[in-house]
């Protein structure tokens, strides 16, 4: 597996996940030395072939084709799955100030121009990519129980699907595959009772999932996740997001999601629900 993505957009939390499922770390890796490392692990066998190259901007000193590395190690018949790691402008630009940092790019200039400058060395492996992390919303653990789902399970080929719920007003998940809006149903929010409450309670999921046009929502997208799927894994594909958005991410969204991702495990597919905005008003 090779790592990479913006500086700032949790590199070194995605590492520490992959260790914890059984990983071998190789941190700061010059990407001159990607396929010697691959050999390594190959010729080691055993555990030694679950093994993470992690890229930052310090190793790409020694090259900037990081693109070109990762086809060299498919031209040498490796199948390595990349994970790219990445976050809005604003986010990263916050995260170097409440560190006092300045970004490895920047030079004389400002955080913001630091940050264009590794997006514009990074696009082409960003293209590559095979998973793309938006961490603009995740904290930490956040960030590491999305890893150990993605990559702990025993059977890595399988298709794994996350349905997101997320609220519009914080802005659509930039990783999200499908994007369903719930707002066509009446919301929680105005029935003082409920108001206070969550999707994932039984009083709200009931009243969403009651109301007319729900059941047959849910329905819909089951299946069309149901009739992709088989297409998308005869293509390589192994993580699906389908995100699911309602006004603020509290109610709607988040029954949908429950409801959606047990469908989607009783017809067979390894699905879960996650709440990115839940918890945010």
């Amino acid at each position: 597996m090779v790592v990479t993505g913006l500086s700032g957009g949790g590199r070194s939390t995605v590492a520490r996940a992959l260790e914890n499922v059984g990983y071998y770390v190789v941190d700061n890796l010059p990407q001159a030395l990607m396929l010697d490392m691959a050999e390594l692990a190959f010729k080691a066998g055993g555990a030694a072939r679950r093994t993470a190259m992690v890229l930052d901007v310090r190793s790409r000193a020694f090259s900037t084709d990081l693109a070109g590395a990762i086809r060299e190690l498919r031209d040498r018949g490796f199948s390595p799955r990349v994970v790219f790691v990445d976050a809005d402008d604003e986010v990263l630009i916050r995260r170097f100030e409440s560190v006092r940092r300045s970004h490895p790019l920047q030079g004389d200039g400002r955080l913001a121009d630091g940050i264009a400058v590794e997006r514009g060395l990074l696009e082409e492996a960003r293209d590559q990519a095979d998973v793309i992390i938006d961490t603009s919303h995740l904290n930490v653990n956040q960030l590491r129980r999305r890893i150990e789902e993605l990559f702990g399970g025993e059977d890595a080929r399988r298709l794994r699907v996350t349905v997101l719920s997320f609220g519009f007003k914080y802005g659509l998940p930039s990783d999200a595959d499908f994007v369903l809006d719930a707002r066509f149903l009446p919301n929680p929010y105005w029935v003082p009772e409920l108001r206070e409450h969550t999707g994932r309670e039984e009083a709200v999921s009931a009243y969403v999932l009651g109301q007319e046009g729900a059941d047959m929502f849910v329905a819909t997208y089951a299946d069309l996740v149901n009739a992709t799927t088989p297409g998308f894994e005869r293509e390589g594909k192994r993580y699906l997001t389908v995100a699911v958005g309602c006004t603020g991410g509290k109610h709607r969204s988040v029954a949908i999601a429950e409801e959606l991702a047990e469908r989607l495990r009783q017809s067979g597919l390894a699905a879960n629900a996650q709440h990115r905005d839940l918890g945010r008003e």
